[in-house]
């Protein structure tokens, strides 16, 4: 059985982390029960009166405004990102890459630096999925004033994420990145198939 906690709860899940309407959409909600309920209605007629999760979410989500990031803005946020990956990069790696260069016997370390860089990039590429799974955007995207959505608003879910950063893992993220300078919404590639947006925070 639902309790009216738990349907709150997926309801404010649907909606992104950073929008003060989370507020807003928890006090209409817990003010509507509770007059649902001070007229004698029980609880799971309210909750099956007030819909499925995700629609109801929709709705208050239809209110907020959607303008698509500028591009050069959705650069910098890449460009920031990249940085502050960068600087957090392993001392071990640069050490073995120093160490490629020097002595005869350089296959085995070859080796050892090309997976190290290899796995450097996938932890960038899973790092920024999960950061727009869970807040709804990088720390580059925060500043630079953007977020990431599904089409309908409602926050994206971590499939999502992963093939929207699948251009950076597969080193073709400027090709993907120049279709949105003549989509519609400016989405990317990998957005339009993944059916996410970024847009500008409200």
């Amino acid at each position: 059985m639902t309790t009216f906690d738990s349907y709150l709860e997926q309801v404010l899940d649907r909606i992104p982390r950073h929008l003060p309407l989370r507020d807003q959409v928890a006090q209409d909600l817990r003010s509507t029960f509770a007059d649902r309920q001070a007229r004698g209605e029980g609880a799971d007629e309210a909750i099956r009166q007030l819909g499925d999760p995700t629609a109801l979410a929709e709705s208050y989500l239809s209110a907020v405004p959607m303008r698509p990031a500028p591009f050069m803005a959705r650069v910098g946020a890449k460009l920031v990102d990249a940085l502050l990956y960068g600087m957090a990069l392993p001392i071990p790696a640069i050490v073995l890459l120093r160490m490629t260069f020097t002595g005869t016997n350089t296959g085995p370390r070859t080796i050892a630096v090309v997976l190290i860089l290899g796995l450097i990039g996938m932890g960038f590429w899973l790092l920024s999925a999960a950061a727009e799974t869970r807040y709804g955007r990088t720390p580059g995207k925060k500043l630079m004033g953007l977020h990431v959505v599904r089409e309908s608003g409602r926050r994206i879910g971590f499939g999502q994420a992963i093939v929207r950063q699948l251009p950076m893992f597969l080193n073709i993220f400027w090709i993907d990145a120049l279709f949105a300078l003549f989509t519609e919404r400016h989405q990317r590639a990998f957005e339009l198939l993944s059916r996410t947006r970024t847009v500008r925070d409200a």
